[in-house]
């Protein structure tokens, strides 16, 4: 699609939080929250020239490798939320975007994502092959306080779980998709802490693709102020995830 009439360098867009999207508590799950990011991400995208459907014509599409998300408040059943995005750098094949969430004009969400630019066919990281000069970078305009990491996974660990990767998990990329490994690890976290709204900041690292039918292992390290998951295929990490516990 061409470049949008309306396009802007930050986008705003609203959305209200449905009952499909809440846990039991009536707040809105982690997981619906990283998707609302993600759609939002592909909204910009989408009006920029930049979309899933424009980069297919070159077999490529946007990846997300790393995110931080520092949570404030978690929106609820009924709320309308805003979400604000816009691109703090993009180069070749890598962009960081920044997100945030607001509640009535009270910002509630913060997150910083690093995206790479994936081609489909080769299943390998190369340069963007549309043009994107037309978007204004904001590389000093931060959405978290801090920024995101690399997660160490080299601790001592216990192997939690194992599962095989199935159709309902993959994305239309055709591999599993990067909100399912954060889902896997969140339903093996104690309840309470997460219907009690116990996590101030996830961070998460996307390593190695996962396919269908893959065989995966989950595992887990618990410290004092964080509990940081790894999940592993043939003993070669695929995923990260640290939760930051208030």
């Amino acid at each position: 699609m061409p470049i949008s009439p309306d396009f802007t360098s930050i986008l705003s867009k609203d959305w209200e939080i449905n009952f499909t999207q809440c846990a039991p508590n009536g707040y809105l799950k982690y997981t619906e929250l990283c998707n609302l990011l993600q759609l939002t991400a592909a909204a910009h995208s989408e009006i920029g020239g930049i979309s899933f459907s424009d980069m297919q014509e070159f077999n490529q599409a946007w990846v997300l490798s790393r995110m931080r998300v520092e949570i404030i408040d978690l929106p609820k059943w009924r709320d309308t939320v805003t979400v604000k995005t816009w691109i703090n750098s993009l180069e070749n094949s890598r962009s960081v975007r920044a997100l945030e969430m607001y509640v009535n004009g009270k910002k509630i969400v913060g997150s910083e994502t690093f995206w790479a630019v994936f081609n489909t066919e080769k299943r390998r990281p190369e340069t963007l092959a549309l043009p994107y000069e037309h978007f204004e970078l904001y590389p000093d305009t931060k959405a978290t306080v801090e920024t995101f990491s690399k997660i160490n996974i080299t601790h001592e660990k216990e192997m939690l779980f194992e599962r095989t990767v199935c159709l309902s998990d993959l994305d239309i990329v055709n591999h599993a998709n990067n909100v399912k490994y954060f889902e896997w690890c969140l339903d093996l976290v104690d309840e309470k802490l997460i219907l009690n709204q116990q996590i101030e900041s996830f961070e998460m690292n996307f390593l190695k693709e996962l396919s269908l039918k893959d065989k995966v292992s989950i595992h887990e390290n618990i410290n004092e102020d964080n509990t940081i998951f790894s999940i592993t295929k043939e003993d070669k990490t695929s995923f990260a995830l640290q939760l930051n516990w208030k």
